[in-house]
């Protein structure tokens, strides 16, 4: 139960404030566009995608840019998972960075939340996909609360602000979700996505060649420090601002991320994403990642993958996760709902053209 009192104005106050906020960020897993838990979840996620939205974008983080590079491991992971990316010597990457909305116009500055997608293919024809936010856990513990998280920090259209009984209503069954609120109204505003550090945020186990398995979560760390967002960024509002800047970047030298995994230890929660393990969980740098190239994603790499995060080789298991599960589903309509209006020629040269460049 959470500690907050729901009783109390004051709290209240402060709560509806955070509530506020999340319900701005609430694209931050903007996998709701085409969430498909249950029936009735999908039906209620797809009514929340912009209506007319774009064709030939993606419903989820629509705005983005694709990026090449390789994969160099470190070779301390092969004792754990027979997956080739953690053998052969190194492994191409198409990758997409992205920015939390669903919005393929919005400003960069709408939204705190960045991501990275990755797509290896390793010498023995087997991908792993993966799908990344700087958000090192979830807001609730299935997709259910996700969708009442969205629903509970809604402003009312009578007063603008969230409705206090309603809010009160989902913390009483989700109170893990008061540790996000909290979380994401301090989150800073990122400035760069060459400093950002990006989460699995689901687990997953690696499996050796005698099939045992370790429960894992992972992070792409970065070479480059953070950087918030400036006060002069802010008042500048540049649209395109994080995409030309990792573009800058890469003019003049590539981008590194370390791939740490985080090892999990008995009785550590590997089917709740809203539960993080302990800081002293035994971490191993497994390889890096280097970005060497970006390109727009209308007619580039990225464009026609299904960054899927349930698509793994072997030597890689996905977790019985619910939320890992409603992502695979989300990615798929998508996909599949993007395609069509391409293939049928709706996604017209003139709305491509409107993408980062």
């Amino acid at each position: 139960m959470s500690n907050v009192d729901l009783r109390s104005k004051k709290s209240w106050g402060a709560l509806a404030i955070i509530a506020a906020i999340v319900g701005a960020i609430a694209s931050a897993f903007a996998w709701t566009a085409g969430w498909v838990g249950s029936r009735t979840t999908s039906q209620a996620l797809v009514s929340e995608t912009p209506t007319p939205f774009p064709p030939g974008f993606r419903r989820a983080h629509g705005k983005g840019m694709c990026f090449t590079g390789n994969f160099i491991p470190a070779g301390s992971a092969t004792s754990l998972t027979t997956a080739r990316l953690f053998s052969q010597q190194h492994t191409p990457v198409v990758g997409r960075f992205s920015i939390g909305t669903g919005d393929p116009h919005a400003a960069d500055s709408s939204t705190k939340t960045l991501s990275m997608a990755l797509m290896f293919r390793t010498d023995d024809n087997q991908q792993w996909r993966m799908a990344m936010n700087n958000e090192p856990f979830f807001a609730t513990r299935d997709p259910e609360g996700f969708l009442a998280l969205h629903q509970a920090t809604a402003p009312d259209p009578a007063t603008g602000k969230p409705d206090p009984q309603r809010l009160a209503a989902f913390l009483k069954a989700y109170p893990e979700a008061e540790k996000y609120l909290k979380w994401a109204a301090q989150k800073p505003a990122p400035g760069s996505f060459a400093g950002a550090t990006f989460y699995s945020i689901n687990a997953f186990y690696l499996v050796d060649g005698l099939g045992n398995r370790q429960a894992v979560r992972w992070m792409m760390r970065p070479h480059d420090p953070f950087v918030s967002l400036s006060e002069e960024q802010r008042q500048k509002a540049d649209r395109n601002i994080m995409f030309e800047g990792v573009s800058q970047r890469l003019a003049q030298k590539p981008l590194y991320w370390d791939f740490v995994l985080q090892l999990a230890q008995p009785g550590d929660p590997v089917d709740d994403p809203s539960r993080p393990w302990p800081n002293d969980r035994r971490q191993i740098v497994a390889g890096t990642l280097e970005v060497a190239r970006v390109e727009a994603q209308a007619d580039g790499p990225c464009r026609d993958v299904n960054f899927d995060p349930s698509t793994v080789p072997s030597g890689v298991n996905v977790s019985d996760d619910p939320v890992l599960n409603a992502r695979s589903a989300a990615y798929s309509h998508s996909f599949s709902r993007r395609e069509r209006e391409i293939g049928y020629g709706k996604a017209t040269e003139a709305v491509e053209k409107q993408e980062v460049k």
